[in-house]
């Protein structure tokens, strides 16, 4: 992935109308925002349909959209619905959270009787879509129209004739529940006809959406009833073994996750086709694509069926390569990042570099002085993205807040910020995330914005209160997009677009220096009264140090401008240690040495105009790179 940044936000914490964020202008807004911001990315969640506990990682469908997405007044727009239909719903009283009880309760009448009136079934675009998705849209569907019949059962308590898909039972089944078969295709149907368009709007401002896919899939879904070889179940289609992660420093008893585990020996079988066409599936809906908990590849932990913790669960040995390898031969060269958080074996390390996959690093796993980690910014290399936090941890705000006096200690001597006010040392993060050596930087917007707990996404292993936050239409304001876009710039992550509006910016303005440059000191003097702008103060410097045989002293200059000479030095050397730091970012190295060479002041003299710790990242960078201080090059150099 190439150096650039994006913003995670989750399309359902979107400001959108009718109780949560979906596919409407508000989220053509903020792409607008992230253009503005110079970003390149923005991350989402799975925008899978949300099953049990209203999360996206526990979906009936690892194909299927989530019809909370789509946007009403789209249907209104269509005539479908009206405005007074919408208005009447309760959709939740607090705008900052989305009620899913209500949402669930309100929402999918609306779409019904939008589908009632639609007409769908005559409509060509319709049919296309389903014939061109028939391999899950199908099962999808009937899974869903079958639910409904069961009050919303699991499958597992559905009757055995269906729970077994025997052939009359299912023929019978698709006659019955028929209408409601059209109306969940309808609904994947819309789903896709409006996320597509948003993905072609964002596209076409120089956003890409980095997706999101968990790597099982819930018992209770289309894919474990549809595919129950893909899975380690018994005769009577029960798991044998179920998903989770061992006890550790933060469960005494472990995670139990519940999900089906995968009989991989199958997977090989098939030469990983539903792997292939899941990937697929997703590389049509997202640019790039983050596969959630990378390491259960390597090996996954299994814990009997039955058992109420995970401590008797054990290690399995999972695809390795093998997946990987299907995965290019059958669909190419895709961009994808690893999620391999957690503790990493040998193995798992060297899985992910074989992959060639970019992983992950979080800032607020970093500053544990205890502990050797391998999240502090110096130890990255520039294949792997780099997050303040995920979805799953706290905001930096309240991150910040519940850390010991002793990780705070050593992040202020890390971070040498020891005389920054608490309440804004978030952006002290913030900005180490973004100066780092990794290629790409996503941040969540609630750290963008020092939001604190009241905004945090998720809270693992409970249940209720999650996925609800939602952001407010003011709150990614003019002066914070110009924020995050300066931030964006002096770290070398502007998308291509903002870049080569700042190439033409900084070539107008050689235009207008070399124009200076070019005429005498006579001319320039009286064209420099008039405008006392940045470029013609440092076109003059440029004459003063270039000119000096004309016996036209700097002082002379700062004269006729009426500034000071001081005032004078201090924009030119300023300007000129900003572009000696850039060079090091982008590892210009061998440039910024050359500045340095021409220089004639010291590195550190210029400390107090670009601020202390970007000099001593300066200085530590470039000793990374040239093995000696900036000093002791300059020594070397005289």
């Amino acid at each position: 992935m190439k150096r650039a940044s994006g913003i995670l936000l989750p399309i359902a914490s979107l400001p959108s109308k009718y109780g949560i964020g979906c596919f409407s202008k508000e989220a053509y807004d903020f792409v607008d925002k992230l253009r503005e911001a110079g970003q390149s990315y923005w991350q989402i969640l799975p925008l899978s349909p949300t099953s049990y506990g209203d999360s996206p990682y526990q979906s009936f469908s690892s194909f299927a959209g989530n019809p909370y997405f789509i946007d009403l007044e789209v249907l209104i727009e269509e005539g479908l619905l009206t405005e007074e239909e919408c208005a009447a719903c309760d959709f939740g009283d607090d705008p900052a959270k989305v009620d899913y009880g209500k949402i669930y309760e309100e929402r999918f009448p609306l779409l019904h009787l939008a589908y009632e009136r639609s007409n769908i079934a005559q409509n060509p675009d319709f049919i296309r879509f389903v014939r061109e998705n028939a391999d899950w849209l199908e099962d999808y569907a009937l899974f869903m129209a079958v639910k409904l019949r069961f009050d919303g059962a699991a499958w597992e308590e559905w009757a055995e004739d269906i729970k077994k898909r025997w052939d009359y039972s299912m023929d019978y089944y698709r006659r019955e529940c028929y209408f409601d078969i059209e109306f969940y295709k309808y609904l994947q149907y819309e789903f896709h006809v409006q996320w597509k368009k948003l993905k072609k709007y964002a596209n076409d401002n120089g956003i890409q959406f980095i997706g999101d896919i968990p790597i099982y899939v819930a018992f209770d879904s289309s894919d474990a009833w549809a595919h129950p070889e893909m899975f380690q179940f018994d005769a009577d289609f029960q798991p044998i073994a179920v998903a989770g992660c061992p006890p550790d420093a933060f469960s005494a008893t472990g995670q139990l996750w519940g999900n089906p585990l995968y009989k991989w020996d199958y997977h090989r079988q098939t030469d990983f086709r539903w792997w292939c066409q899941r990937l697929d599936h997703c590389f049509k809906l997202y640019d790039v694509v983050r596969i959630d908990h990378f390491r259960g590849f390597d090996e996954y932990y299994s814990i009997p069926f039955g058992d109420e913790t995970a401590e008797r669960g054990h290690w399995e040995k999972g695809p390795g390569m093998e997946l990987f390898h299907a995965l290019r031969r059958q669909l190419g060269d895709k961009e994808i990042i690893a999620e391999d958080l957690g503790f990493l074996t040998d193995s798992v390390v060297q899985l992910l570099k074989d992959s060639g996959y970019p992983g992950m690093k979080v800032l607020e796993f970093a500053f544990d002085p205890r502990e050797e980690t391998d999240y502090l910014p110096h130890s990255y290399d520039r294949n792997c993205v780099v997050y303040t936090g995920t979805h799953d941890n706290e905001t930096l705000v309240q991150w910040y807040k519940g850390l010991d006096q002793e990780s705070k200690d050593f992040a202020a001597e890390y971070m040498d910020n020891a005389s920054t006010p608490d309440e804004e040392k978030y952006w002290d993060f913030v900005r180490m995330a973004m100066m780092s050596s990794a290629n790409t930087c996503i941040i969540p917007v609630q750290d963008y914005l020092g939001l604190d707990a009241e905004s945090r996404i998720n809270h693992p292993s409970t249940l209720g209160g999650n996925w609800e936050w939602r952001m407010s239409s003011d709150m990614m304001s003019d002066g914070a997009i110009e924020k995050i876009y300066r931030l964006t710039r002096i770290s070398s992550r502007l998308s291509e677009e903002k870049q080569r509006e700042e190439n033409e910016k900084k070539e107008l303005k050689r235009r207008k220096e070399q124009e200076l440059t070019d005429l005498t000191v006579q001319d320039a003097l009286p064209l420099a009264k008039g405008d006392k702008s940045k470029y013609v103060l440092q076109a003059l410097g440029y004459i003063a140090d270039h000119y000096g045989d004309q016996d036209i002293s700097i002082t002379t200059i700062a004269q006729h401008l009426g500034v000071s000479e001081g005032h004078l030095s201090h924009v030119f050397k300023k300007e000129t240690s900003y572009t000696i730091i850039s060079y090091l970012t982008q590892y210009r190295v061998h440039t910024a040495m050359k500045l340095l060479q021409d220089c004639r002041y010291k590195v550190y003299e210029v400390a107090e105009m670009v601020g202390y710790r970007d000099v001593a990242y300066f200085g530590s960078t470039f000793k990374k790179q040239v093995g000696m201080s900036p000093s002791e090059y300059q020594d070397r150099c005289r």
